[in-house]
């Protein structure tokens, strides 16, 4: 039965650094090797709450209702409703007042639409934590973290909550975040004095900080509010989201229209008086054109768009974390990749075992180890210590209850399955040893060792790269004996791996030593080679299609990998990033020291597309120099080794399977599948996203624009049949933003992939684009000045019905001008609009609702429309339809031009 209070009754405890491991367990009713149970956490939870903090300040519903009518045009709306109540129009005021909340619903439910995606986004992308409850380690979300909980601590894992160490082996914690300090903080368990101030205590961690070398056993001290972050955001207070840059270009394009408009404003009325024309008109005018000026679902339906478009990608393996990213995305022009995982499957298992004596190669059948035909002949003591050595010198963890069930490294992984398979039951099995010291592995050292004891001894376990491991050697096993190890056997072992490397293996050397106990300093010397293990981790099988694909789009791809350079090599020609007669590859240890790299150099690195051996500092000299050279760099990594690089580049990109939670939070997109497909689809999506939001641009920037000059012209020529403000409004909150919105929503033409990268630092609309928008609006105000000439001589000289028919044909010209926004390579009849489904039920909306207003008196009324003869409605949408004709047309003429 469980129990109903937690054990825990203070909370939080004050001066925990200068308790003793003990009284820390008492104090936090815990304890260290069980942790807490899952129904003490539970209770723990319900008292404590959950591990959140609120660092970003969230919009309540009424507050995201009410800025709705926080804009310039609004303004111009109520300034013209009390004019019309001055003006004794009631009913025209009542009108406006009820096209203003209307106006602030449509924005109101579409942000409502955009910040549950983008709340959806962020459930896709959470933080996990290991804890150890019961005696089981197991990995639950973050925000469930709860004091006296038993955190294990990695390389590369984001610390969740404030925390008190029991045990450490290297722990190396960047607290930068917190303190600004640049450099790791060496941890240890000791205890502390009881002044010692408890953010500087090195026998605790904090939430926000990252581990970047050793591991560690924590217990919580501190969540959420409680935590040295948590007080720290409470000082600050809560912070405001900042613009996107898509936001701030948005705003550009929105004031260019406003100058526009004001120029044009200021033309009509100094003319208009002039003229002598009556201060209403002129002022119904001016308002007209400022409501034309004004687009006023661009940035909602922006907002939307990216919304809806990264969602999209979330869907299909990519986790867009930043707004910005999208844009940056489609203008990547070079992409630095991992190897494993990335561009290989990561399902590694033992190929080779590479003894001093022979070779063998093995593969894994049901279970079982199954040797070629010569089999293990005289290194049968080798192969014992060797699965031994890989058994001890591992963190990856099997299922008590289903042994084949294993969580860890895939190479770890992959060493437990071989103990499995070769089954070496004795007293001296790796099962009779207890861990009690670790050096953990580091892209510095390229080494991990352990040290575990028995009854017997004390063995130390080590594995990594054979140059590195090599040197620590100074004895060689040979069966069953031991000698001392000759620059020939160096030789011939490094040979060994060279030649297993080339044929694309991952290739891992053991050593051992057997000491009667462990001593004080450094146990990384006078060790004992045993031998190599080559793991076979073959390349993805549409991976090639997908770097083809890339390089068709301008995307030159360039493999940065810790491993072997052979083996780098290897892979890089089997998938297509390297040609085959392309022998070229930089060492890490090659480069230049301190970053110093001279025009030579910077000429080599441009040029090379396998980098191997690399350490995090080269790495980001790698990406340095690409920026520099004016690329737009991608960079993808799992560890935390990746970290810097990644936030150095344009765009991160973190590995969500096999990825450090350093990497994740450092990222601008995570992969859920590690796969190098789905960061060409990621790609191809930032650039249909980012072409999406180019069409309805320029199809709300264009039908902006015709009605502008409309309203100039009317305002000059047919001053009884001018627009009025609310018919424009109308149109800009129906004919405009629902059929944008539906270009926004919709995927991107076939040829995405085959054009150049776009350069993000330009604006949305280039010099070419607003000639393109000029044309356009002026193709719909000829369309409506056509409307209008034809009901002038055949149909009626009536203002308004010429007023009605300019409506009517601005209407239907917007409507089907949609159909202009496909690309001029796409089809005429079937093209990424017309295939766009949201495209045709805003085209069926917009005239049912247009229907709607003319089947009522009372909508009529208020947008001053008359029932008109049959003649003008067709005459109306005729004339609608000449900027889609004139437009096609063109496309058709240019097609065949490109075909000759």
């Amino acid at each position: 039965m469980m129990q109903t209070d937690p054990k825990l009754k203070q909370y939080p405890i004050e001066a925990v650094p200068a308790l003793s491991v003990d009284e820390l367990l008492k104090a936090f009713a815990t304890d260290g090797q069980q942790g807490i149970s899952d129904e003490e956490s539970i209770l723990r939870t319900a008292q404590f709450g959950l591990n959140v903090n609120l660092s970003q300040k969230v919009k309540s519903i009424w507050q995201m209702f009410f800025e709705q009518f926080n804009s310039p045009i609004v303004y111009l709306l109520f300034v013209a409703a009390f004019a019309s109540l001055y003006f004794k129009n009631s009913l025209e005021a009542i009108a406006i007042f009820i096209v203003i909340l209307v106006n602030a619903l449509i924005g109101f439910f579409m942000e409502l639409q955009a910040r549950s995606s983008m709340r959806a986004l962020k459930d896709m992308d959470q933080s996990i934590s290991k804890v150890i409850r019961g005696g089981k380690t197991i990995e639950i979300l973050s925000e469930q973290l709860t004091p006296g909980d038993l955190l294990r601590l990695e390389s590369g894992d984001m610390v969740s909550g404030d925390g008190r160490i029991i045990q450490s082996n290297g722990l190396q914690v960047d607290e930068s975040a917190l303190t600004g300090e640049s450099f790791p903080i060496l941890k240890t368990n000791d205890t502390q004095g009881k002044d010692t101030d408890a953010s500087a205590a090195v026998n605790m961690v904090y939430k926000g900080t990252a581990v970047m070398n050793g591991n560690a056993r924590v217990i919580i001290t501190g969540i959420a509010a409680h935590t040295e972050l948590g007080k720290i955001s409470e000082m600050v207070g809560r912070s405001t989201a900042s613009k996107s840059p898509l936001d701030i270009k948005i705003g550009n394009l929105t004031k260019k229209l406003i100058y526009i408009t004001l120029f044009m404003t200021a033309f009509f009325a100094l003319t208009a008086f002039i003229e002598g024309k009556p201060w209403l008109q002129i002022l119904e005018t001016s308002i007209a054109l400022a409501v034309a000026a004004f687009p006023e679902g661009l940035p909602i339906v922006a907002t939307v768009a990216l919304a809806f478009g990264m969602l999209r990608m979330a869907r299909r393996d990519a986790i867009v974390k930043r707004l910005s990213s999208v844009e940056t995305l489609g203008g990547v022009n070079v992409i630095l990749t991992d190897k494993t995982g990335t561009l290989t499957e990561n399902k590694i298992f033992v190929k080779v075992l590479s003894f001093p004596e022979e070779e063998v190669h093995v593969s894994m059948e049901k279970g079982h180890l199954v040797y070629d035909d010569r089999g293990i002949n005289k290194s049968q003591e080798n192969f014992k210590l060797l699965v031994k050595i890989g058994t001890l010198c591992n963190n990856a963890s099997a299922d008590q209850n289903q042994k084949s069930k294993i969580s860890g490294d895939p190479i770890e992984i992959a060493l437990l399955l071989l103990d499995q398979a070769a089954g070496f039951p004795g007293e001296d099995s790796a099962e009779s040893y207890k861990r009690i010291s670790e050096i953990p592995f580091s892209a510095e050292t390229k080494l991990m060792a352990t040290a575990d004891q028995n009854d017997q001894d004390c063995f130390i376990s080590v594995k990594g790269a054979v140059e590195s491991l090599i040197l620590k050697c100074t004895m060689i096993q040979l069966g069953n004996t031991i000698n001392e190890i000759t620059e020939i056997d160096r030789k011939k072992i490094l040979a060994s791996a060279e030649t297993l490397s080339a044929g694309g293996l991952r290739v891992l050397a053991f050593a051992f030593k057997s000491l009667e106990e462990l001593p004080d300093g450094d146990f990384l010397e006078e060790l004992t080679y045993v031998g190599m293990v080559g793991f076979l981790d073959p390349p993805r099988s549409d991976i090639k299609g997908a770097i083809s694909a890339c390089r068709t789009a301008g995307i030159k791809i360039v493999m940065i990998t810790g491993d072997h350079p052979l083996t780098a090599l290897s892979i890089a020609k089997q998938v297509g990033i390297t040609e085959a007669d392309d022998h070229q590859v930089i060492l890490g240890n090659a480069l230049p020291e301190g970053g110093l790299l001279d025009q030579e150099w910077k000429k080599k690195i441009l040029s090379t597309t396998v980098f191997a051996r690399t350490s995090p500092k080269q790495k980001l000299e790698i990406v340095d120099t690409y920026q520099k050279a004016g690329f737009l760099v991608a960079m993808t990594g799992d560890g935390v080794n990746d970290a810097p690089a990644i936030k150095k580049a344009d765009v991160g990109i973190a590995m969500g399977l096999r990825g450090t939670q350093v990497a994740k939070e450092t990222a601008n997109i995570v992969l859920k599948d590690d796969s190098f497909v789905s960061i060409t689809r990621a790609v191809a999506n930032g650039r249909e996203i980012f072409q999406n939001i180019q069409r309805f641009v320029i199809y709300l920037i264009s039908c902006n624009l015709s009605e502008i000059i409309i309203v100039t012209l009317l305002g000059f020529f047919a001053t009884g049949a001018i627009l009025l403000p609310l018919q424009i409004l109308f149109l800009n909150m129906v004919t405009d933003v629902f059929p944008a919105l539906a270009l926004g929503l919709g995927k991107g033409d076939k040829s995405i992939m085959l054009k150049a990268p776009r350069d993000p630092r330009l604006e949305i609309i280039s010099n070419r684009n607003w000639l393109v928008i000029l044309v356009y609006a002026v193709l719909m105000t000829l369309s409506v000045l056509l409307g209008i000439f034809i009901c002038m001589k055949y149909i009626s000289k009536d203002v308004e019905v010429i007023n009605n028919v300019a409506f009517i044909t601005l209407a239907a010209a917007q409507l089907f001008h949609v159909f202009n926004m496909s690309s001029l390579q796409s089809g005429i009849i079937k093209n990424e609009v017309t295939k766009n489904k949201f495209v045709w039920m805003a085209i069926i909306f917009c005239f049912s609702l247009i229907a709607l207003v003319y089947l009522f008196p009372q909508s009529r009324q208020v947008l001053n429309l008359n029932i008109i003869p049959l003649q003008a409605w067709l005459t109306a949408i005729c004339a609608g339809t000449l900027p889609l004709i004139l437009v096609q047309l063109y496309k058709l003429i240019l097609g065949k031009g490109n075909k000759k």
